[in-house]
């Protein structure tokens, strides 16, 4: 009966979930997206709650949508290639053995995200919009047996928006507008179980009843709506300059799904020989509370001469509401609990267009994004680090109606490094190491105005 009881209460390790909600290493600061707009993207971003020519800004700042005339619709097209692997990375399970296990493997991938958005802006001086954005997400994947695989092999989450906002203009220099967000969640995470620990622990005989002898698997899948809101100002006291505030509420989702548990025959057998610990390991429904974060955005924008401008944008995300994943399963398998303590970021950017003909516009743009991270709280799911973006584009008015726009950015993290030390009570395994990589963005969009 007590190897029971102890089998029990260790069985909250097998899965660990270990960052669960932190969806692996997105280019912006946590597992945010910023690829909502290919024009803005080749500014770094910089005053993309401004633009009075990108119909994203029913997202970025709805009230800039009383600037447009007539409708206009937009697509945009972002490809995200991630270059990500471990370098250096070394581990130890509860009796101070190596973790077996190679690097893991290229753990990125090209990803495409999609956005689509229309603005119409009526004579009153009232404008609606609705867009089709991911905020939220990105996928990586290490190989199952790499030395990390206790604490992650897939995170894949895929948050999609459907945003719906208005605008009125004040005066002729001032105009507020706000909206609501329909928002759906997808996710799913897997990683390998060290049942061999969890059988020691519980005073099971050898030989399989050790460390690193007896590997399972458990993946976790859950989806679920949710709803938010945004609000926006926009404030021009000159012909040259404008200002913008946005701010986009937290969403909350309490995703419902399925545990998958794939458990070693010789473990198997153990669990299946008392009736308290059958019950242990078996697939059933699972469920996890899960919080995007409120973002703030200010833009500053400046047009210096007909052809020249520049502009730049401050935002906060606010990642602290973010303080612990839990894991609930029906099955009397223990909830799985990690602490996260991670912080506020600050995105920074600069950027400029220049007018070189008719046909063609040129912009530049430079940003700096700060991690929510920390060493004390990173894992192989976020090994997350402050980073540079450098980014290029261009516009091409094809007529007086139709516009493609490209841009391309290169994302430069410092290095990530990770040291987890997990309690004897949860597995007991180190791991320690460093990760590599780097992010390319390419963009192409069309924008029709009528």
């Amino acid at each position: 009966m007590q190897h029971a009881d102890r089998m029990i209460r260790l069985s909250a390790l097998a899965l660990g979930i270990s960052g669960a909600l932190a969806f692996g290493q997105a280019h912006a600061s946590g597992f945010q997206l910023k690829e909502n707009s290919v024009k803005s993207m080749g500014a770094a971003f910089a005053g993309a709650g401004i633009r009075d020519d990108d119909a994203s800004v029913v997202t970025n700042n709805p009230a800039t949508m009383t600037r447009f005339e007539g409708t206009t619709v937009q697509g945009d097209l972002s490809v995200i290639d991630l270059n990500y692997e471990a370098a250096d990375m070394e581990g130890y399970d509860i009796l101070r053995q190596p973790l077996t296990g190679g690097d893991g493997g290229q753990a990125g991938d090209v990803t495409p995200i999609p956005a689509m958005s229309v603005v119409h802006k009526f004579d009153n001086g009232l404008a609606l919009g609705a867009m089709v954005s991911a905020p939220f997400g990105l996928k990586t994947e290490y190989d199952r047996d790499w030395v990390g695989r206790y604490y992650a092999v897939t995170s894949d989450v895929q948050i999609v928006d459907l945003t719906l906002s208005g605008a009125i203009d004040i005066t002729d220099r001032f105009s507020v507008g706000g909206g609501f967000i329909f928002s759906r969640a997808d996710v799913t995470l897997s990683k390998a179980v060290d049942f061999g620990t969890i059988l020691m622990g519980a005073g099971a005989p050898l030989p399989f009843a050790r460390p690193q002898a007896a590997d399972g698997f458990a993946e976790v899948q859950g989806e679920d709506n949710g709803f938010g809101w945004l609000l926006g100002a926009n404030l021009r006291p000159t012909d040259k300059l404008t200002l913008g505030w946005s701010y986009r509420s937290e969403i909350d989702y309490d995703l419902e799904g399925e545990a998958d548990w794939t458990v070693p025959a010789n473990a198997r057998a153990v669990f299946d020989a008392n009736p308290m610990t059958r019950v242990l390991f078996n697939d059933g429904d699972a469920s996890a509370a899960l919080t995007t974060p409120s973002v703030m955005s200010i833009d500053v924008g400046y047009q210096f001469t007909d052809r020249f401008s520049m502009a730049a944008t401050y935002s906060e995300t606010n990642w602290s509401s973010l303080r612990e994943v839990r894991i609930d399963f029906n099955n009397p398998d223990p909830d799985s609990v990690e602490e996260f303590s991670w912080g506020d970021t600050r995105f920074s950017s600069i950027g400029a267009d220049y007018v070189l003909s008719d046909a063609w516009t040129l912009r530049a743009g430079f940003a700096y994004d700060e991690t929510p991270t920390t060493y004390a709280h990173r894992t192989p799911r976020l090994p997350d680090e402050d980073r540079r973006w450098y980014s290029l584009g261009a516009t091409w008015n094809i007529s007086d109606a139709f516009e493609m726009n490209f841009a391309y950015t290169y994302i430069d993290p410092d290095t990530p490094e990770i040291g987890i030390i997990t309690p004897p009570q949860a597995g007991g395994q180190r791991l320690f190491g460093t990760f590599d990589g780097d992010a390319h963005l390419f963009g192409v969009s069309g924008q029709y105005r009528f």
